[in-house]
């Protein structure tokens, strides 16, 4: 193989289960491994084999610790991965809690769906991994610190750029050696977060790299310009109109850290007098 090649293998024509498959002539490395989440047919992808070899994938570089993004690496260990797991330290010890807590929920949401299957004489499922599979996995993280080159392969190297998303989260810049000429070097954006986070300082990358791969999550969408103080003037508008005169406010938001930001949010607002 002359050129490197990449695959998408989730994230594509649809905003879940990332993952893109880079082969080059001294191996296979894994962007990102995210379980499907969403709709019935979206989360049966994540029941069906791998469309590559596990055990031919020689690195994992994890750019955050969301499931849509680190979801299904027991799922690739219990199928034959073995080799290390990059990603940021804090990526590191938030997936000590997620990646167990998604085969507790995994295991769990099994054994109720054979509980009735078992009184309608259905056949019984297996979870995509187990608690088992997600403590194996573990063993193969890497931690890596930000704007510090790690060699991947040979002739391969990355970096993670803070992405400012979630604690630890990172844009990953791959370099490939090339024959002649400068190196090739391509940049994975991940999930970026927007200006003026609670507990971020703004996202960073650099510049000039040759392919930029971005999810487009909200790329038909302008984000509100607001200072965090903007929003969460946005936020109390929203609380008080929902509360008048009886009303239920009902907000959808990640568990990890989203939540957080809106509770911090909330809170102050409340003692604030808002």
């Amino acid at each position: 193989m002359t050129h490197p090649r990449l695959t998408f293998h989730g994230a594509a024509r649809s905003v879940t289960g990332s993952c893109f498959r880079l082969e080059t002539d001294h191996g296979e490395i894994l962007i990102d491994c995210g379980l499907f989440q969403g709709s019935k047919t979206e989360k049966e992808l994540n029941y069906r084999p791998f469309p590559f070899a596990p055990e031919k994938i020689a690195a994992v570089i994890l750019s955050h610790a969301h499931i849509d993004h680190a979801g299904l690496l027991p799922k690739l260990v219990k199928h034959g991965f073995s080799g290390p797991i990059h990603a940021t330290h804090a990526t590191t010890d938030l997936a000590g809690v997620m990646l167990p807590d998604s085969a507790h929920i995994q295991e769990i949401e099994v054994e109720q769906f054979n509980r009735r299957a078992a009184r309608r004489d259905r056949g019984s499922v297996t979870p995509i991994y187990t608690s088992a599979d997600a403590a194996a996995c573990l063993d193969l993280f890497r931690s890596q610190p930000y704007d510090s080159w790690c060699d991947v392969l040979p002739g391969l190297r990355a970096r993670f750029w803070n992405a400012g998303h979630l604690l630890g989260s990172a844009s990953v810049e791959v370099e490939l050696a090339q024959a002649e000429g400068d190196p090739l070097r391509i940049l994975f954006s991940a999930d970026i977060g927007p200006d003026y986070k609670l507990m971020h300082p703004d996202p960073e990358g650099p510049s000039g790299v040759d392919y930029l791969i971005c999810e487009a999550t909200y790329g038909d969408r302008d984000r509100i310009d607001a200072t965090a103080d903007r929003r969460r003037e946005l936020l109390c508008d929203e609380v008080r109109a929902a509360m008048h005169p009886h009303g239920t406010l009902l907000i959808p938001s990640f568990a990890v850290e989203r939540a957080q930001d809106l509770i911090s949010d909330l809170g102050r607002l409340i003692a604030e007098g808002d």
